[in-house]
């Protein structure tokens, strides 16, 4: 059992830039991979970015060049760096952490991306 904290959200203009931190605490043995997840209204929860322990990252389609995804093994926290942000960006951001038999979810922190 993990649990998850996420802050760095808020209101951006387009074009802007936030980063996002999760911080992990409790049962964090043998995690072996961290993501962000989103969601926006209407829209199903998808994966945005991921990293395993080994460092290896993936993003979805629609936010490669403009999203990084890192990790800080030392204080267990993974980081989402947004640049070039849009409006369709806009969605609740959730942090997601897997280990061998469990998949914990932080509370989600919202991002809004509006002039």
């Amino acid at each position: 059992q993990v649990q998850l904290v996420e802050s760095g959200g808020g209101l951006v203009q387009p074009g802007g830039s936030l980063r996002l931190s999760c911080s992990a605490s409790g049962s964090i043995f043998s995690i072996n991979f961290m993501g962000w997840y989103r969601q926006a209204p209407g829209k199903e929860r998808e994966l945005v970015a991921g990293i395993t322990n080994g460092g290896n990252t993936n993003y979805a389609d629609s936010v490669k060049g403009r999203f990084t995804i890192s990790r800080d093994n030392a204080k267990n926290t993974v980081y989402l760096q947004m640049n070039s942000l849009k409006p369709e960006d806009t969605a609740v951001y959730y942090c997601n952490a897997r280990q061998m038999w469990t998949n914990s979810w932080g509370q989600g922190t919202q991002v809004t991306v509006s002039s």
